[in-house]
């Protein structure tokens, strides 16, 4: 069975469920005001939250997709990300260039994880 929630927009479902497995569409910061830290904290903070509220938690991630608009700023990305994710809790990761994700978007995650 397929479950889809949280419709975000006509076009998607913010979370998509289907044999134990979210599939979460991209999260982006709430502050596009942040600098680089702050807007990583905002995308975490809210994961961690939609998590919980579907019946998971961080130790479930999988699978993290990050776009980021500037790669230079990776560095100040992962002091965030390593904070928050225990190194034996750290999911497969990649993370993608990209040219815009709106205004004042430094980074959009995707995510997938599992329900424990």
């Amino acid at each position: 069975m397929i479950k889809r929630d949280l419709p975000d927009v006509a076009e998607i479902h913010a979370v998509v469920e289907h044999n134990g497995v979210l599939y979460i569409g991209g999260i982006v910061p709430e502050d596009t005001n942040l600098d680089m830290s702050g807007q990583a904290k905002d995308v975490l903070t809210q994961l961690t939250q939609l998590l919980k509220d579907l019946g998971s938690d961080p130790h479930s991630v999988l699978q993290v997709t990050i776009y980021m608009t500037d790669l230079k700023e990776k560095a100040e990305f992962n002091a965030v990300w390593k904070a928050d994710f225990a190194e034996v809790d750290l999911p497969a990761r990649a993370t993608i260039g990209v040219a815009d994700l709106g205004p004042g978007v430094k980074l959009e995650m995707t995510v997938i994880a599992a329900m424990p």
